[in-house]
């Protein structure tokens, strides 16, 4: 080898130039460092519980969520489950060396209503019947969400957990309106008069 080096000499180049053209510069401190060997690098997603009053979960809207000293809103369809996983694209850690933001994963609790219960689109509510009613049959008033109420018939024979179906009177979305499920609860009362205990031997 002349004065200059040989391949790997210590002239104008050698191994470190080779370094530099295959990796961006890494090896020598001089020139710009890339994130890793791969290139630029995602973001990583971030998690967060947000906790929904019952109505707000029928109905959805926008509510705000604070995570790592950022405040973002989460917009929350109706019908959210309890328990969903809602993922905002983009709103979770920087990427790193021109890489994309991670996401936001926000965990959804429903807080229960003392009334109703909520599947999806399908809003639920109990009812109490009496004996006479389920055995005979009868047409009982349900109250619905909205505050109003609806005449439901309740079949001749019906046992306690039958449930009857209510078109139209549950969730509102986009994609249409769900239905009200109304289960009945056939009540036992705790005192009979001596009539209608002398009925109900006589039916048994």
């Amino acid at each position: 080898a002349g004065a200059g080096g040989g391949r790997f000499g210590g002239g104008g180049g050698g191994f470190e130039d080779i370094l530099s053209g295959m990796f961006g510069g890494a090896a020598g401190g001089g020139g710009r460092r890339r994130a890793g060997f791969g290139g630029p690098e995602q973001g990583a997603d971030l998690t967060a519980t947000l906790t929904l009053p019952f109505r707000f979960a029928v109905e959805g809207g926008e509510m705000p969520v604070s995570v790592e000293g950022r405040s973002m809103k989460v917009r929350i369809p109706a019908g959210v489950r309890d328990g969903q996983r809602i993922r905002l694209r983009g709103k979770g850690r920087p990427g790193q060396g021109g890489g994309p933001a991670g996401d936001l994963v926000v965990t959804v609790t429903v807080t229960p209503h003392p009334v109703f219960t909520l599947e999806g689109t399908t809003l639920g509510v109990t009812v109490p019947v009496t004996f006479a009613e389920a055995a005979l049959g009868a047409t009982i008033t349900v109250p619905t969400f909205d505050g109003g109420s609806v005449r439901v018939r309740v079949p001749e024979g019906s046992p306690s957990g039958k449930r009857l179906r209510v078109r139209g009177k549950g969730v509102t979305t986009a994609a249409g309106t769900g239905d009200l499920i109304v289960t009945v609860e056939v009540a036992v009362p705790e005192r009979l008069t001596d009539a209608a205990r002398s009925a109900v031997e006589a039916f048994a």
